[in-house]
């Protein structure tokens, strides 16, 4: 007889099983078992929200399995994720494996290692129904909005759109946020800046105008007062009134939560928040790393906690003193306080081994774990650092009643940031100019001024990383909530991310405004937050599930009788571009399609015809004849690159170019998420990596030698239209019809994507007349 452990996904699984040994079978779900239905709303209101589950479409086997397997155990571990999602995937299995509570022994591994695992096994709890009521209640309610609010705006906007208990109001952050942009009005300031030269001996620097004698910092506002201030000192000499020196101390910022992770991972990184969880989670699920076999490599990746295990602070406290010495160790621990509201269920994000630093393991990571590793592992460690300590010089010039100071940083002791410095939204202070060895009252002599007129900026766009701080500052969604939520709003189409910034689409705005209108509690930020502090209380035992989704319904059903009452529809305005149409002359504007956003005529379809895809300019030159390379969409909604010549230049590549340019021709690098480091893509390099070198999927049928020979004379990249096209033939197809497949792909396969004229007209003919026929059901809200 042995013992079942239960699991997500097979790499946790493989991981786990390392460290149990034998008499252990540790099997993974993939995920949910079950779920509720995807077609219809799934909670029965009127019976008292009865949640109405059902065995997840695929699963069959799956749930066979583990039954089969169930059945032999003596003991069933179930060891999903140790927060409300996993705990409810280990009810739902205890129910769909018919086990009562003394078989369905629930055990939580903050971190995969072997000491964490071993002592979890032997401590394992009952399931916390809490926990579970939770999440129903969570899932209850993105269920109820988005399934009913979604055909409302079906019905009063368009055909496809969602509306969602936290997507609709993370939207209004971004549509708020541009309304403030478009009403901001500049305010005109003006700096002033002299230069200064010592009278006797070398010495130059520049000082900025900072208040009249005895004064606080004051602003001048006009031309005429900065030309005031620069005529009165242009008639009297200047002298040094004071040179101060002041010791400035920088404290390190606390370990990762989920939300501080995400924004650093963009910020320094240029990781979406998704991709950064998905490699959050195969670090701490466990990676082959060499000499040491599966092994977790960090703690759990969900948390909004700042706590760190004494054994962890102790390990890094050895580690500091002897890699930087015992002048880089605080006398005592550094202790961190959450923010309040945290559910501290689990410690912060760090790494689960301190004798596995990051460029021990790199060789067995690829580029992005190495970077999110190393990210985290520098900033665990810098927390338990010294603080870094900075002179500060100041000196003060006068004339004429006037004030100019100048200023200076130098550091003294380096402290953590010898390991790590937080990266910052807004610009970094500078060290400043050097500055001489001036003494109290030394005569200084005039050289230069610079007088310059500034108007005030409006707020920036939010970016992905500010969205979640102010989601987080708002008590808008949870952990687990923040990538999905920004996700769902880029993949509907309502915000678009330029420049790393996100902007709100016009179909964005016309969603929000019509949100605000009907169901302003919905994307109230007040209410949303109050809900989730609900969910906290079910969490906690303080509230009935039910009991709360009952208050919640009957304001929520009022609105949306009114609001399906009411008549009308919501024009969404087409987005002008400066573009002109080069058919009939007119502006082309931006419209939304069924594969996403695309351009066309402001006269389509009716009076031209004319569309083309919507592309993005990236970094980096064609390696073929050095134009841009933009970022296009193909038939299908698939992204790729390709040359803004084409069709003239045949280049054409599923890589993303990166900034950096190839050592050995100066040509543009390109990445994938396969290979480890950035390759070339020029035929005519040395160092180029042929296309079957690059780490693509192999086709299941392989191509005809007449398709290759004409494939190969491309760049070297596969076709995205080929690719998409003969990948669907040979899934769909069975074996006996072979040949037909084969056919199909090579018919297929020699096709260009949609960059030409006719073949845009195409896509975008499909895009518009699609949502007409058919309209997709809603989805839950991303939290």
């Amino acid at each position: 007889m042995s013992h079942l452990v239960i699991v997500e996904s097979p790499a946790k699984a493989r991981t786990i099983g390392n460290y149990l040994g034998d008499g252990y079978t540790v099997m993974a779900t993939m995920g949910h078992v079950r779920d509720l239905p995807k077609s219809v709303k799934g909670v029965d209101v009127d019976a008292g929200f009865v949640m109405r589950y059902e065995p997840i479409a695929g699963k069959a086997g799956t749930i066979h399995d583990l039954k089969t397997a169930a059945l032999d155990a003596e003991k069933i571990f179930l060891a999903t994720d140790p927060d409300r999602e996993g705990e409810a995937i280990s009810w739902h299995l205890k129910e769909i494996l018919g086990l009562d509570d003394d078989r369905a022994l629930r055990v939580t591994f903050n971190e995969i290692t072997k000491r964490e695992v071993q002592s979890s096994i032997q401590k394992p709890r009952q399931i916390d129904y809490q926990l579970v009521d939770a999440q129903q209640a969570r899932r209850a309610l993105d269920r109820i909005v988005g399934y009913e609010v979604s055909p409302v705006l079906w019905r009063k906007i368009k055909g496809g759109l969602s509306a969602g208990r936290v997507q609709s109001v993370a939207c209004r952050l971004v549509v708020d946020r541009e309304n403030e942009i478009r009403a901001f009005t500049p305010v005109e300031y003006w700096t002033l800046e002299v230069t200064l030269q010592r009278v006797e001996g070398q010495g130059r620097f520049v000082a900025q105008y900072f208040a009249p004698l005895g004064s606080k910092k004051v602003e001048l506002h006009t031309q005429e007062e900065a030309q005031a201030i620069l005529s009165a000192v242009q008639a009297s000499p200047f002298s040094v009134l004071s040179v101060t020196h002041s010791d400035k101390k920088r404290s390190p910022a606390p370990p990762f939560t989920t939300s501080t992770l995400q924004q650093e991972a963009s910020r320094r990184l240029g990781m979406v928040p998704k991709r950064t969880m998905s490699i959050a989670q195969q670090l701490y699920e466990g990676i082959s790393v060499h000499g040491h076999g599966l092994t977790g490599l960090i703690t759990y990746m969900r948390t909004d906690s700042l706590r760190l295990s004494d054994e962890a602070v102790a390990d890094v406290r050895r580690h500091i003193e002897g890699v930087y010495g015992k002048a880089y160790l605080p006398s005592a621990p550094r202790v961190y306080k959450s923010k309040a509201g945290a559910q501290d269920a689990h410690e912060a994000i760090r790494p689960s081994y301190i004798d596995l630093p990051p460029d021990q393991v790199k060789s067995s990571l690829t580029t992005d774990q190495y970077k999110l590793y190393k990210l985290i592992w520098d900033r665990f460690v810098s927390c338990q650092m010294e603080n870094a300590l900075y002179d500060l010089l100041t000196i003060d010039s006068a004339s004429a009643g006037h004030v100019f100071r100048a200023n200076h940083t130098s550091v003294k002791f380096a402290g953590f940031t010898a390991v790590y410095v937080e990266s910052r939204e807004e610009d970094e202070d500078e060290a400043g100019q050097t500055l001489p060895d001036l003494k109290q009252g030394e005569a200084l002599r005039l050289t230069d001024t610079a007088p310059e007129q500034h108007f005030t900026k409006p707020p920036a766009r939010y970016t992905e990383a500010s969205l979640i701080r102010a989601m987080e500052e708002k008590g808008i969604g949870r952990p687990s909530t923040y990538a999905p939520t920004i996700s769902t709003i880029s993949d509907r189409e309502y915000v678009v991310r330029e420049n790393r910034q996100l902007r709100p689409t016009q179909l964005g705005e016309a969603v929000t405004a019509y949100m605000v209108d009907k169901f302003n509690d919905i994307v109230d930020v007040e209410f949303t937050a109050r809900m989730e502090n609900d969910l906290d209380q079910v969490e906690e035992g303080k509230k009935e599930w039910k009991a709360m989704l009952s208050e919640f319904y009957g304001g929520f059903s009022k609105t949306l009788e009114k609001a399906i009452s009411d008549q009308g529809r919501v024009k969404i305005p087409d987005e002008k571009t400066d573009q002109i149409c080069s058919v009939c002359g007119r502006n082309m504007v931006i419209r939304v399609g069924r594969f996403g956003r695309y351009m066309a005529c402001e006269g389509y379809p009716d009076s031209c015809k004319n569309t083309r895809p919507l592309s993005e300019e990236t970094p980096g030159l064609c390696p073929l004849c050095g134009a841009k390379i933009l970022k296009k969409k193909s038939k299908r909604g698939f992204s790729y690159f390709g040359c803004e010549k084409a069709p003239s230049c045949s280049f054409i590549t599923w890589d993303t170019p990166v900034q950096d340019a190839c050592p050995t021709c100066g040509k543009t690098l390109f990445k994938n998420r396969t290979l480890k480091v950035p390759f070339c893509e020029n035929p005519a390099c040395a160092a180029f990596v042929p296309e079957d070198q690059r780490g693509y999927r192999k086709k299941k049928t392989e191509e005809s030698g007449e398709d290759a020979a004409k494939s190969a004379k491309t760049t070297g990249a596969k076709k995205p239209g080929a690719k998409t096209a003969g990948a669907k033939t040979t899934t769909k197809k069975p074996a006996s019809k072979a040949a037909t497949a084969k056919a199909a792909i090579k018919k297929t396969a020699t096709k260009k994507p949609a960059v030409k004229a006719a073949d845009a007209k195409t896509a975008s003919k499909t895009a518009v007349k699609t949502p007409r026929s058919r309209k997709p059901a809603p989805g839950p809200d991303a939290s």
